[in-house]
């Protein structure tokens, strides 16, 4: 069960008044609230610090929530929800493609992000799939990879692989299925579970950053993911 105290949330945004309503409204549901007022201060205290969940405003001045996202996904796999205002769907669809796990439309609801909040914090959290009597049902054992689904948890020979939440929905959805393919449309609306408004392109850039991903750990790992040129993709098990 989620247990809000022990959840530490870095929220970012140049506007004070919109910081403050989103720290007004989790430090109510029992989240612990760190500020940042601009990408830069974010970026410093991101890398000081293991958030478990970052609310990160897209238009910022100087460093953007673009390419606070971007550096951060090089070194950290923190959840990242990011705050867009309405006509920005170019910029949102590009911050999927950097790495981002979600995002809010600008004017929003507190309660809405709460919720999201909550969802993106269960799926990107180990402890909430820990279950003494399903633990040994939920893994997915291959050659040179292991998904343990209960633990939240991906093994390339023997060595974990952090991945965020969305790289390992992703992976996790394929693997479950072995040498299905689906085409990039299904794979946006089931893994992002909901109807996506923009570009394909996403799912290509999450595949490639779970290639590398892998690749750093096994080789053999990374080519499961196999392209089906004109189609898609799918999870292909060797024959090793």
């Amino acid at each position: 069960m989620m247990n809000e105290q022990d959840y530490t949330i870095l929220v970012v945004d140049d506007e004070e008044r919109i910081r403050r309503l989103l720290k007004m409204y989790l430090e109510r549901e029992g989240f612990k609230i760190e500020e940042a007022q601009d990408g830069a201060e974010a970026l410093a205290k991101a890398f000081a610090t293991d958030y478990d969940l970052i609310l990160l405003d897209l238009m910022m001045p100087e460093v953007d929530g673009i390419e606070v996202t971007r550096r951060l996904r090089e070194k950290k796999s923190t959840p990242i929800i990011m705050l867009t205002a309405k006509g920005e769907e170019a910029n949102r669809v590009q911050g999927f493609e950097v790495g981002t796990d979600d995002y809010i439309v600008k004017p929003f609801s507190p309660r809405e992000v709460v919720l999201r909040v909550k969802a993106l914090l269960r799926r990107a959290s180990k402890t909430t799939y820990l279950n003494t009597e399903t633990s040994a049902k939920n893994v997915i054992v291959f050659p040179h990879l292991t998904i343990d689904h209960d633990a939240h948890r991906v093994t390339a020979d023997g060595k974990e692989v952090s991945l965020t939440p969305k790289e390992y929905e992703l992976l996790y959805f394929l693997a479950k299925t072995p040498d299905k393919v689906y085409d990039r449309e299904h794979l946006l609306k089931e893994v992002w579970q909901y109807e996506f408004f923009g570009d394909l392109r996403t799912v290509d850039t999450h595949i490639k950053r779970l290639r590398e991903k892998l690749s750093k750990v096994s080789e053999q790992a990374a080519k499961m993911i196999v392209t089906v040129w004109g189609v898609g993709y799918k999870f292909e098990v060797g024959t090793e």
